[in-house]
């Protein structure tokens, strides 16, 4: 959703009426999205939740959402659509390919999700998120970096406290709902810190519902200042004041962390389709801005001498934070919003 959301607020800010097309569960998330973006929800599916009867009426939904999807863009016909990937993307992708209307999509990750996978060559424009991203044979990408929020851009470029002798802030992120590796490794990671550097370091933990008390309970336990919460709205504000991010590889928060410029740690979800978090990281870490633990490696001892490594010399976490910096591309959003505009103008006819 950040990177549609960005998207949004630059279009509207150019004059452009925005409309976001999604399922039930993806309306619940755009909370965020500017209030001029009207909201449509059409049915869609997928095979990867439910029982048997939920995935036998996955394509009736599909199809049912698709042509409702093409119903309402012929009594509103949008000059370009838009998708982002994720089968609540499937209904208005296929009705745009189905009245042919000019359609792009865009790929947050190193590797085509499924969905994007199928609309890849039914596109006229496939823009990249990460490079490089592995694509079908015949379709060109273009990279245009993962667009960001306009609160991740205002604090871009943020300037950097390097860790030392003084109260320093990490910030613990797995994705929008937390993950639970990170709520089982992190908080004894930083509790078997020296005391000396402990007493400093103040946690932002985001931790699912169901373990957030748990998480909360053991920080209080060892004494160590933390908010634990199941989601932060004001995650650039946390990060901009971070000495050190503790994430997931999730595309859009390896661009907050490159836009603002962080040194981070980062351990890539090791169930992710096509190995994508791993890919993802891959950027960040060539340019030694990160340190990747694959899951199965990520124990709080591991992750522990990582921490004191990083925290315990100011001068490398600087460099760390400016080689982040050097990687981000606060343009993203910009440049996907001239391509939509490039889409949207009249073709010359051929001669």
């Amino acid at each position: 959703m950040f990177p549609a959301q960005a998207l949004a607020e630059v279009m509207l800010a150019r004059g452009w009426r925005v409309k976001l097309s999604t399922d039930a569960r993806g309306a619940r998330y755009t909370s965020g999205f500017p209030e001029q973006v009207e909201v449509e929800q059409i049915a869609s599916a997928t095979f990867a939740r439910g029982g048997l009867l939920a995935k036998t009426l996955v394509p009736f939904r599909i199809v049912s959402g698709t042509v409702s999807a093409a119903f309402r863009m012929l009594r509103d016909r949008p000059t370009v659509v838009v998708g982002f990937g994720g089968y609540p993307s499937i209904p208005a992708l296929g009705a745009a390919w189905m009245l042919r209307l000019p359609r792009m999509i865009h790929e947050q990750n190193g590797v085509l999700g499924r969905v994007n996978e199928v609309f890849a060559k039914r596109v006229d424009r496939v823009a990249c998120g990460t490079w490089p991203t592995t694509l079908p044979e015949g379709v060109e990408g273009y990279h245009v970096g993962n667009p960001v929020r306009a609160s991740v851009l205002e604090r871009a470029g943020a300037g950097y406290i390097a860790p030392g002798d003084y109260p320093m802030e990490l910030l613990v992120m797995g994705g929008s709902q937390g993950a639970r590796i990170l709520s089982d490794v992190v908080p004894p990671a930083i509790a078997a810190l020296p005391m000396e550097m402990l007493r400093n370091i103040r946690v932002s933990h985001q931790a699912r519902d169901e373990d957030a008390a748990r998480v909360s309970e053991y920080y209080a336990e060892n004494g160590i200042d933390a908010d634990v919460q199941p989601f932060f709205h004001d995650v650039p504000r946390r990060m901009s004041e971070a000495q050190l991010v503790i994430s997931r590889s999730g595309a859009s928060s390896l661009a907050d962390i490159s836009v603002i410029g962080r040194p981070s740690i980062l351990i890539p979800f090791a169930a992710a389709a096509g190995d994508h978090q791993v890919a993802n990281a891959r950027g960040l870490v060539e340019a030694e801005a990160a340190v990747m633990i694959r899951e199965d490696a990520a124990y709080p001892d591991t992750l522990s001498e990582f921490i004191h490594t990083i925290l315990s010399n100011g001068p490398a976490a600087l460099t760390m934070a400016n080689r982040a910096l050097s990687l981000g591309k606060p343009e993203a959003a910009q440049t996907l919003a001239d391509m939509v505009e490039d889409l949207s103008a009249p073709k010359e006819p051929d001669s």
